[in-house]
């Protein structure tokens, strides 16, 4: 999907490239420090807007968020009255964005902002038949127990699916804002975003990203989410996969 095709959205005049869009909960310690990076990669290298969903955070998040409006005018902020979920999260986020082309990351600081604008070059640049540039963290700076539950859950995804791709539950990806709007919508969904676009017959793009070791606050996934619960997900892409035909036309009248 070569950039050109895709004209930028014009928002309060300006024209917007790429949205970034950050699901979070409960991350008070990290957001503003993570926004400074964003902002710190992208100023002055492409029109882009961040859009942070809370989902129903219990701390000083909301808080937070609303102080730093004030230094990040690209910021808009969304919030979830209860907690729904990361793909809710994403959802509500993608809705809300004007760009044609969407980046995701996680709110726990550990992608790295600078890897974004990498992606999306390699997106914007990719022929039409790539769908998805997914980060890939080679060297994950994770405890060893959520590093041996994160490595069996994408091998599983891996071998079952055949997605092929060495890292899918990476939080940093970026598509086209329409192409998440084709794919099926379940809770879990952002687990499994390889697979379901080539269900829809697109290429995805693995590029290694940095990953960093979370400075503050605790993790919102421990093995019994990574693992069992995602078995059960795993069950219902593969049927999705397994009830999907792709036409392949040869004559056009």
């Amino acid at each position: 999907m070569p950039e050109n095709q895709f004209p930028p959205y014009i928002l309060y005049g300006i024209r917007v490239n790429l949205a970034v869009i950050i699901p979070v909960f409960n991350e008070a310690e990290n957001i503003a420090s993570l926004l400074d990076e964003i902002t710190a990669a992208l100023e002055d290298r492409l029109e882009y807007e961040i859009i942070v969903v809370d989902d129903g955070s219990t701390d000083d998040t909301p808080a937070v968020l609303s102080a730093r409006r004030t230094h990040c005018p690209r910021l808009k902020i969304i919030r979830h009255q209860l907690r729904c979920g990361q793909t809710a999260a994403l959802t509500t986020g993608v809705a809300a964005a004007r760009a044609i082309w969407i980046a995701t990351l996680d709110g726990d600081g550990q992608n790295d902002p600078a890897d974004i604008l990498r992606l999306y070059q390699v997106m914007v640049q990719a022929p039409d038949t790539v769908w998805l540039v997914a980060g890939y963290r080679k060297q994950r700076r994770d405890s060893l127990s959520k590093r041996f539950a994160a490595r069996i859950a994408s091998g599983v995804r891996y071998v079952v699916l055949g997605d092929r791709t060495p890292d899918s539950g990476c939080g940093l990806k970026v598509m086209a804002r329409e192409v998440f709007g084709r794919l099926p919508q379940f809770d879990h969904m952002h687990r499994f975003l390889p697979a379901l676009v080539q269900r829809q017959g697109g290429r995805v793009i693995s590029v290694e990203v940095h990953h960093r070791a979370r400075k503050s606050g605790q993790s919102k996934y421990g093995i019994h989410d990574r693992l069992w619960i995602g078995i059960v997900d795993l069950l219902g892409v593969l049927w999705l996969q397994r009830r999907s035909k792709q036409p392949r036309i040869v004559r056009e009248d």
